[in-house]
């Protein structure tokens, strides 16, 4: 009755992120109430691996007494200090130091957001303030790449090159714009590192020259490509763009909310190519998604210029929650967790998950498995030779979703036919496993079915 009773209230009051509204009422919530490990519990009591770890941000995995504590000890302490007026609390400048700490090369200041959107949002504002602070305010246009996500705040939707975020709401705005992704398996290119990468570095120099060199802002990418279907650039990519960017003074944009904090095997992405961006923005993995919590790390040089022109005068930027105490000092405790042992097993079990899921090649509906370390996709496709996808008609998103559900298992299914997989840092090997065998279970199940039977003929 509890359940049923919920599931009412949710259908009539809760608006739930990116979703179908019709679609949501008609299909009612699934119900949550639990989780340890890299498991969760729902309603109706049945246990699922949590193969993509909330939504890309579990890391350390639930169920941290720790972690809980340490909340609680804030809470009881200084629940809430403003950053405002010149004041502060202990928990978010030791977590700021730390994290410069940590950070490639001289990203030394930190400014906290609520989370990975507001973050994107905030280096907009840095960014155009640092181009008037050099005496170049028609240096206005920004450059992100297609397939990629940047958050669906108002501002960074547009740089978001996804369709879903722009339909309905009238971004991208004209000073946003777009090259092409990297995206390996589909690259008219193919699998040629070296062209791929050259073709990248000519069309952001040219895109660059169409605009006005003189015009381009800033640069955005994610060194793996999440929300667009998990695609990793051939190595040398993220360097070479970097590189071209420095050559033209444009800055260069590290968006980590997702790759950030032990994701892909280091603690930041960056660091896999030697890379220091001018700005890095991450979040979810921050405080492992027990609050919300994201940041900007700037560079000295941006910092310096920012506040060089500012002298007195307040940077007029800043959110109630900035620098919150509490999210500050569960971040403190997951870094220790990472760093406790939980990066070295991640490795470990992101080595062992892109070996199972390279055993699925061989099912004839993958066209592709890529990824690194515990971020990782698996494309499906109809026809291997012509990587034709699933056809729509089928509804990839939910009906693979719902079928991974049903065999216990928590992924993302994107619309286009792709599996995606983020599992927290703390699983056992034998998690893994069942990660790689319960998706070939929903493979052959799908195969099964009478619409891509009669595709396959």
């Amino acid at each position: 009755m509890l359940a049923n009773s919920l599931t009412e209230l949710d259908r009539c009051h809760l608006v739930h992120p990116v979703s179908s509204f019709r679609g949501h009422e008609a299909r009612g919530v699934r119900i949550l109430t639990g989780a340890k490990g890299a498991t969760v519990t729902d309603s109706e009591g049945r246990t699922l691996i949590d193969g993509f770890a909330g939504l890309w941000c579990v890391n350390a995995g639930y169920g941290h007494e720790s972690i809980v504590e340490a909340a609680a000890e804030q809470m009881r302490k200084l629940p809430y200090a403003t950053g405002y007026f010149d004041l502060g609390a202990e928990a978010p400048i030791r977590l700021a130091a730390a994290l410069a700490e940590r950070a490639p090369g001289d990203l030394n200041h930190v400014y906290f957001s609520l989370g990975g959107s507001d973050a994107v949002d905030s280096t907009i504002r840095f960014v155009r303030y640092y181009w008037h602070a050099k005496g170049q305010p028609d240096r206005d246009q920004f450059i992100s790449v297609e397939q990629g996500y940047h958050g669906s705040s108002s501002a960074g939707a547009g740089l978001t090159a996804l369709p879903g975020f722009h339909d309905g709401f009238g971004v991208p705005y004209a000073w946003q714009h777009k090259i092409s992704s990297h995206y390996l398996y589909r690259n008219p290119l193919g699998d040629d590192a070296d062209a791929v990468i050259a073709a990248s570095v000519a069309e952001l120099k040219a895109k660059a020259a169409e605009i006005g060199a003189e015009r381009v802002a800033a640069f955005y990418v994610e060194p793996i490509q999440g929300s667009g279907g998990v695609l990793v650039p051939p190595k040398g990519w993220i360097k070479a763009m970097r590189d071209a960017c420095a050559e033209m003074e444009i800055l260069f944009v590290a968006d980590e909310v997702i790759t950030g904090f032990g994701r892909t095997g280091p603690l930041f992405a960056c660091e896999e190519e030697g890379i220091v961006p001018d700005l890095m923005t991450v979040a979810k993995g921050l405080t492992s998604g027990y609050v919300p919590m994201g940041a900007v790390l700037m560079s000295n040089g941006v910092y310096e210029t920012i506040a060089e022109s500012a002298g007195m005068k307040a940077v007029g930027h800043g959110f109630t929650y900035s620098a919150h105490p509490v999210s500050a000092a569960v971040g403190l405790e997951v870094l220790s967790l990472y760093e406790g042992g939980l990066l070295e097993n991640g490795r470990k079990a992101g080595a062992r998950l892109m070996s199972g899921l390279d055993t699925l090649r061989d099912h004839p509906l993958v066209g592709d498995v890529r990824g690194r370390g515990m971020l990782a996709a698996v494309e499906l496709v109809t026809d291997k030779e012509k990587k034709i996808p699933l056809p729509a008609s089928v509804q990839p998103a939910t009906r693979l979703f719902d079928r991974a559900w049903e065999e216990g298992l928590v992924i993302r299914s994107f619309a286009q036919g792709i599996f995606g997989y983020a599992p927290p840092l703390c699983c056992t090997m034998e998690e893994i496993d069942q990660i790689v065998e319960r998706t070939r279970k929903v493979l052959d199940l799908t195969l099964e079915d009478p619409e891509i039977r009669e595709i396959l003929g």
